[in-house]
């Protein structure tokens, strides 16, 4: 028969295990040392991948740590500690270098992986809470998980311990990212799909190709630039040196104040007196959301583009409205 409890013992419960996670993770966070730093080195200086392990719950930690290094520029798959010895081993190589998650420390499976890593001079790296097990005997790096109780009342679920098991395989992804300098541009390289891939793609992935825009020179008559900022209905030219560098741009709207400015002396006008100068402008490496953000800060609606080597030369158009079609908002 189930007890009958009330929704404050329900909220007291949920607390008290977020209480006991936090404490164990503050522990963690005090054990972190030479170790640590020897595992980041010698996994910045392996020319292979990052092979993580480990079974039952911590398989689903190694699983989660696996995707995150991946994720964050460091090459890494999950190797189930079964299927290992069943035929996977090839897997590991010897450029390797192996993540072994268990936090006993004694689970005959990973235990068998970190013997065949060490048979084949494959730097290991022990995720475990027992300091003295056979697995922390095995590694060439020790990371301490050990926690003073799990979260659940009996202190038997993995709780607590799975969670600083996944916070140091975080805190491995997060210190590799910042030792290799790893940029919001590499990150949205990683991640095309779904809406964060939307928000990370570059300015080059929406923009028209300085190839398909029309351009003027400075010297370019009234006719001219009118024909241009028609041209594909883009309503805007940018006016170029011979080294196609940016110097300025001429939009619709540029044609119109010119007309009713200067009447019909705007028709002898030329490109130079008709641009504006220096407009806004972006880098094609930038992220997209970026270019929103400049468009909406100067209430404009396109941006050129120029070539990421800052030789100012033009390298391309966005425009707010592909941007909002391309749901980067």
């Amino acid at each position: 028969m189930i007890p009958n409890h009330h929704g404050s013992d329900f909220e007291r419960w949920g607390q008290e295990v977020l209480a006991e996670e936090a404490r164990a993770l503050e522990l963690a966070s005090t054990r972190i040392g030479q170790s640590f730093s020897g595992a980041i080195s010698t996994i910045i200086a392996s020319k292979g991948k990052v092979i993580v392990t480990g079974l039952g719950k911590s398989g689903h930690v190694g699983r989660k740590v696996a995707a995150t290094l991946s994720s964050t520029g460091t090459s890494a798959m999950f190797l189930h500690p079964s299927e290992a010895l069943h035929g996977d081993f090839g897997a590991i190589q010897s450029d390797d270098c192996l993540i072994a998650i268990a936090y006993g420390g004694e689970t005959h499976e990973v235990l068998e992986v970190a013997r065949f890593a060490r048979r084949n001079g494959v730097p290991i790296i022990a995720l475990t809470g027992r300091p003295e097990s056979s697995l922390a005997q095995l590694a060439n790096h020790l990371i301490d998980a050990s926690i003073i109780r799990e979260a659940d009342p009996l202190n038997l679920a993995p709780t607590s311990s799975s969670t600083v098991a996944m916070a140091l395989g975080d805190a491995l992804a997060v210190a590799l990212m910042r030792a290799r300098g790893f940029t919001p541009q590499d990150f949205a390289s990683l991640h095309p799909g779904g809406s964060l891939g939307r928000r990370l793609s570059l300015v080059r992935d929406h923009m028209f190709s300085a190839a398909s825009l029309p351009k003027v020179s400075v010297e370019a008559d009234f006719h001219r630039v009118l024909e241009c900022v028609t041209q594909d209905n883009v309503g805007i030219v940018a006016v170029v040196d011979q080294s196609d560098r940016l110097i300025g741009a001429i939009s619709d709207g540029d044609l119109r104040r010119a007309l009713l400015r200067l009447d019909a002396a705007a028709l002898q006008c030329t490109a130079k007196e008709l641009m504006s100068p220096m407009p806004k402008t972006i880098s094609d490496r930038a992220l997209a959301i970026d270019a929103v953000s400049l468009m909406n800060k100067y209430s404009i609606s396109r941006l050129f583009v120029l070539s990421e080597d800052h030789s100012g030369r033009l390298s391309g158009l966005v425009r707010l409205q592909d941007l909002l079609a391309a749901k980067i908002l």
